[in-house]
């Protein structure tokens, strides 16, 4: 059985053996609905952009992609704290399917709160099998903004592991001298 893949250039539909190749493309281009890479994508700089929520008909909204060299999941929210200043989050159920060595960050909104701390790292509970974390030390009542990352584990990225510095190769994306930005070469 061959295995062929099929892809668009300049509008024509092409189904060739699917087999490792390179596709270069050196104008502008854009796809008008979804996209899907099975794989890693590299790039120099990466952005959304929308409709202005404030202005659709007149302005664009640009926002750049959140990039690390760890390949990190980031959770956010915020938790209002109970009458003893605790709060408990829960997490998806999936987090440690995904996710190892959680980092947590939590910040008061409703005053000061400088004895705010981590009471338990995220663990499976007995009941019902949900993911939490606790939060302890401020003010009854008061809100907190929180944060956790976890650095992906599943079995897609232990297969396939970014690799953060490459040297340039004949095998590389780019060979040694070359410049994915040409001043930088000068």
């Amino acid at each position: 059985m061959s295995v062929r893949t099929r892809f668009a250039i300049l509008g024509f539909i092409v189904s060739a053996p699917l087999m490792a190749a390179a596709v270069t493309i050196t104008e502008n281009s854009s796809v008008t609905g979804n996209a899907s890479i099975i794989g890693a994508i590299s790039k120099g700089s990466g952005t959304f952009v929308i409709d202005h929520p404030l202005d659709p008909q007149n302005k664009l909204l640009y926002h750049s992609f959140v990039e690390s060299p760890d390949v990190k999941n980031i959770y956010d929210g915020v938790a209002t704290l109970d009458e003893d200043g605790e709060a408990v989050v829960e997490l998806p159920l999936y987090f440690f399917a995904l996710n190892r060595d959680a980092r947590y960050l939590v910040s008061p909104m409703s005053g000061a709160m400088p004895n705010l701390y981590l009471s338990f790292p995220a663990n499976r509970s007995f009941f019902g099998g949900a993911i939490r974390f606790g939060i302890a030390g401020g003010i009854p009542g008061g809100e907190v903004s929180w944060q956790v990352s976890g650095i992906r584990h599943d079995t897609f990225i232990r297969a396939f592991p970014i690799v953060v510095e490459v040297d340039k190769s004949d095998d590389a994306l780019l060979k040694p001298g070359e410049c994915i930005y040409e001043p930088l070469c000068e």
